[in-house]
């Protein structure tokens, strides 16, 4: 059996290759066949407690190890590996246990993840929980022969993710089988290759800690260097002594990098080429890293529901379409649409961005109304995001949906106005939110961390702005922070911004 079993067979050609290094666990080493001995083990523990195929076994840990056990184990059994998000409040974790229902929680219990766990035990009494560590100990005594799951096909899910759930109630998307095959091959497409060393700092709980780079290089027989969390100093220097080829992470966190004291010193001369995502990368900060440490940058664009690795934006291209997602990889379909009617745009007009593809997802899990609305009559996925494309054929992500908002008639894109902020040298980091109005309905308020050695006021940002944009867009009113809420990926929490405003 081939489908689900990539661990398997990956340590058939390459069994005693470097397949994993957990930072978190004092750098140990795991080879292709170490991985698939685990994952063996854990296949034949979740069947002794009583999972079958299609059943949902959630984690909730720090990132490491056991993520990977538990979706190499799902991939040979069938079971469906659920990560959830250990950032948010355990009462909405919970959320997530009650939708995706599942049989098994593997779970450590590290800082705020024991309170979370102790408050899911006491609202999931027929689940079976079991600490990390505990879990050791079972793989111990645990069979290592093959496992398969024989019915397995292509369209069976592999796990569930949770979207972010900032225009509602988080949805958890179904991941198949095929969805994650056809993301390797245009990974693969997009210049990344088996011989590739990769430093993973996305969280295991996202679709970036799992499908951007980590598992599409471990199974073409890549290695990842797994880190428990984003430390700058820890990546400059993983990068530097273990000479790594790739590496990715939002803006923020290629931000802080430049902050750290081993910047100067660093050595990052063996990447071939960094990747940003989540946002566009400001070009001061890729010039940065061009100037000083001759780093090359190409930009992504995927989403959980799609992909993820939909758009890439060359190298060569990185300054002169600075700001774009790049051309839609292999085999995807992308069109930019006016939402209401559905009607493909012009260059250069703003509308939907739609894409189709055998990397949509199957649908959310026991949601078919959501499922319904994500795609249209020709099985576009209509992904939220407000896009346009050159007459180039370059696409440019102008903001979400959800984030833009309406300022006397006009539609308003933060995104727009954060890029103007970025070229501001007194400005480190910026986010950009809409907030009520009683003359134009909303306007903007801008979050700014300041740059060290900088000092500037509410009125110079303004004015600043004033110079750059048309009026209706400039914030009225500007807020200085000394740090930007971020999610586990190291992304700006725009949510957390809002409530400021709100109290």
């Amino acid at each position: 059996m081939y489908v689900g079993d990539y661990i398997g067979r990956r340590a058939l050609y390459s069994g005693d290759d470097l397949a994993l290094v957990d930072l978190g666990d004092n750098g140990r080493k795991y080879t292709f066949n170490q991985l698939n001995d685990r994952a063996n083990r854990v296949g034949h523990w979740l069947g002794k407690i009583g999972l079958e195929k299609g059943d949902r076994a959630g984690i909730l840990a720090m990132d490491g190890i056991h993520h990977y056990d538990l979706f190499y184990a799902c991939g040979k059994t069938g079971c469906v590996s659920t990560p959830y998000n250990w950032r948010l409040h355990p009462k909405e974790v919970l959320y997530q246990v009650q939708v995706s229902k599942p049989k098994v929680f593997i779970h450590s219990d590290e800082g705020e993840l024991s309170e979370i766990v102790s408050f899911i035990k006491t609202k999931a009494p027929h689940v079976t929980f079991i600490q990390s560590d505990e879990l050791e100990e079972e793989l111990a005594t645990s069979s290592s022969a093959p496992i398969t799951c024989e019915s397995l096909t292509e369209t069976d899910t592999l796990c569930l993710l949770f979207t972010g759930g900032t225009t509602g109630l988080p949805k958890a998307a179904q991941i198949s089988h095929r969805q994650v095959v056809w993301n390797i091959f245009n990974t693969e497409f997009a210049d990344v290759k088996g011989t590739d060393s990769f430093l993973n700092v996305f969280p295991m709980f996202h679709t970036g800690g799992l499908f951007v780079f980590a598992t599409p290089i471990q199974i073409m027989g890549g290695t990842i260097y797994q880190t428990k969390g984003v430390d700058p100093d820890q990546l400059l220097t993983v990068i530097q002594d273990e000479k790594l080829s790739l590496f990715a992470a939002v803006p923020s966190v290629y931000q802080m990098m430049t902050q750290s004291p081993s910047w100067a010193e660093a050595d990052l001369s063996s990447l071939r080429y960094c990747i940003s995502g989540g946002a566009p990368m400001p070009v001061p900060l890729m010039k940065k890293y061009q100037q000083e440490k001759n780093v090359v940058f190409r930009q992504g664009f995927g989403l959980t529901e799609f992909g993820p690795a939909d758009f890439i934006l060359s190298a060569e291209d990185s300054e002169r379409k600075a700001g774009s997602i790049g051309k839609p990889n292999f085999f995807v379909d992308a069109k930019v649409v006016d939402s209401e009617t559905n009607e493909t745009k012009s260059p250069d007009e703003i509308g939907e961005l739609c894409l189709r593809g055998p990397m949509a997802t199957t649908g959310y899990f026991e949601n078919p109304e959501a499922t319904a609305a994500l795609f249209d009559d020709e099985n576009y996925l209509h992904t939220g995001d407000m896009a346009k494309v050159d007459d180039e054929g370059y696409f440019y992500i102008v903001d979400r949906l959800k984030d833009m908002f309406l300022s006397g008639g006009e539609n308003v894109f933060p995104a727009e106005i954060e890029k103007v902020l970025y070229e501001n040298s007194d400005v480190e980091m910026c986010a950009v939110v809409g907030i009520p109005n009683e003359k134009w309905g909303e306007v903007g308020c801008a979050f700014i961390v300041k740059n060290i050695e900088a000092n500037p006021t509410e009125k110079e940002i303004i004015d600043y702005l004033k110079n750059n944009l048309a009026k209706y867009k400039v914030p009225q009113e500007v807020r200085f922070i000394e740090e930007m809420p971020l999610s586990g990926p190291g992304k700006i929490l725009k949510t957390e911004l809002r409530k400021m405003v709100v109290s």
